[in-house]
């Protein structure tokens, strides 16, 4: 709108000063006319003599003073005899007669020095349009008239385009933003449309895709109507999408539990059988061994058999039993059990005096910062130092595992939480874990509506779990 209204105005803007600059030179013209047949008239009307002009001291007033009535209002006249100084005289508005000072009549002279016409700037008179003639050979003659009725011409005109061009640059103006606005009004409901799609989550879960271009709004017959018809038709296909994906990943997740729940009694079973044929003391050396691979094989089977039912369950919203959970006692636990298991490293607790309380599943949240710190323990060097600290922080319980090794790698950080994922080589995996943890971890604490996270750098990692405190004063 801006630059239609702007090339609108630079348009008019060009036809009014075209117009001012044309109609002001016919207007100059015609005054150059009317000095030419006034001077002319006003020599007839005087009878002048050439003679008498030269013995005579005050020529111009003489000869427009001797004209009574007929002088016209603004009339200038130079005369200049040869032998004797030019005198000027001009005709006020109220038809009298006024001598000219020798440096307004000086002003006029130079001025037409090397030129029959000029427009000279007169002190105290203003400017003149002046034209020079001979009267004989002996006698120089100027007439002129005031601009003044020509400026005032051509100001009027500018006055009134420009008025006349406000007005019709406002109504362009008004008409334009109707236009627009209804023109675009298609493309605000796709633009709508689209901000409260983009606003859903979509990663995982089950995603109803809802919104949609109004049906008024789509106009095959229109570029912009065509717009909204695509985006509804993409948003039909991204619905279909989304919802096949969550068919298959409940399909999928039904089948791990159910794969893991059927394994779980062979497992047992093969884990019974090996420690029981692990008594017979009649077994070979190599036997022996061999059950007690396949005895610590079943235990590891069984183990990521349960994990994955766990994560089965967790995304299926079961295996939570709530209750009070004081994150306090908590770590101060964990941290006890971590510090039995790992001997080499340095463990601290830094909790308030006065308990964080949550609601959850004690169970699980044990889990889960146990699974933190056996992290810690075994993919840091001895004499590392582990810190767990409770606190509250706007309105969450914040638990923090910090630890002073040489830190995570940042090309596998972002993938840490993600099933069967990695530790970098700087945490090398030395135990033989399903990489399951971090994941599972993760489940739990969404599944409480909270968070975790990770920030490391060598010499400074810390992962931390947000989850909703419990308000100091339960009655709030």
């Amino acid at each position: 709108m801006a630059t239609v209204i702007g090339i609108v105005a630079l348009i008019l803007a060009a036809v009014a000063l075209g117009t001012s600059a044309i109609i002001g030179g016919i207007l100059q013209q015609n005054l150059d006319t009317k000095v030419r047949e006034t001077t002319t008239l006003v020599l007839q009307s005087a009878s002048i003599d050439p003679p008498s002009l030269i013995q005579s001291g005050n020529q111009a007033y003489d000869i427009l003073q001797g004209l009574g009535p007929r002088r016209l209002p603004g009339y200038l006249l130079i005369v200049s005899a040869r032998g004797s100084a030019a005198d000027g005289a001009y005709v006020t508005d109220d038809g009298d007669v006024q001598q000219m000072s020798a440096h307004q009549v000086e002003q006029v002279v130079l001025s037409l020095a090397h030129t029959n016409s000029s427009t000279v700037a007169i002190d105290s008179l203003g400017a003149y349009r002046m034209r020079l003639g001979s009267l004989g050979s002996t006698v120089q003659v100027a007439g002129g008239l005031p601009l003044s009725e020509v400026n005032e011409t051509i100001a009027q005109i500018l006055t009134t385009v420009l008025l006349v061009t406000l007005g019709g640059l406002l109504l362009l103006a008004g008409a334009i933003a109707v236009v627009i606005r209804r023109g675009l009004q298609p493309l605000r409901a796709v633009a709508e449309t689209a901000t409260r799609v983009a606003s859903l989550p979509m990663s995982e879960g089950d995603v109803s895709i809802s919104a949609r271009v109004p049906g008024d709004q789509v106009d095959d017959h229109t570029e912009i109507g065509r717009v909204g018809t695509a985006l509804n038709t993409l948003l039909d296909h991204v619905g279909s999408s989304l919802q096949a994906r969550q068919a298959n990943e409940e399909r999928m997740r039904s089948f791990v539990a159910d794969a893991s729940h059927e394994l779980r009694t062979p497992l047992a079973s093969i884990r019974g059988y090996s420690e029981l044929s692990l008594r017979d003391r009649t077994l070979s050396d190599t036997s022996a061994q061999a059950l007690e691979r396949i005895h610590a094989q079943s235990l590891r089977m069984t183990a990521l058999v349960e994990d994955l039912l766990l994560l089965a369950r967790l995304d299926e919203g079961q295996e939570l039993v709530f209750g009070t959970v004081d994150l306090s006692q908590l770590a101060v636990e964990a941290t006890g059990d971590a510090q039995a298991a790992g001997r080499d490293h340095s463990w601290l607790v830094d909790v308030d005096e006065e308990p964080v309380i949550v609601a959850g599943d004690t169970a699980r949240l044990h889990q889960v910062l146990a699974n933190l710190l056996a992290n810690a323990r075994t993919h840091t060097p001895a004499g590392t130092e582990v810190t767990t600290s409770v606190t509250r922080h706007d309105g969450d319980a914040v638990i923090r595992v910090h630890d002073d090794g040489p830190g995570i790698d940042p090309s596998v950080s972002a993938e840490l939480f993600e099933r069967f994922a990695r530790a970098d080589r700087s945490r090398a995996r030395n135990t033989g874990g399903t990489g399951l943890g971090l994941s599972i971890a993760r489940a739990i604490v969404r599944a409480h509506h909270g968070t975790i996270s990770v920030r490391s750098r060598p010499g400074d990692t810390t992962f931390e779990v947000r989850l909703p405190a419990r308000p100091h004063d339960p009655d709030t």
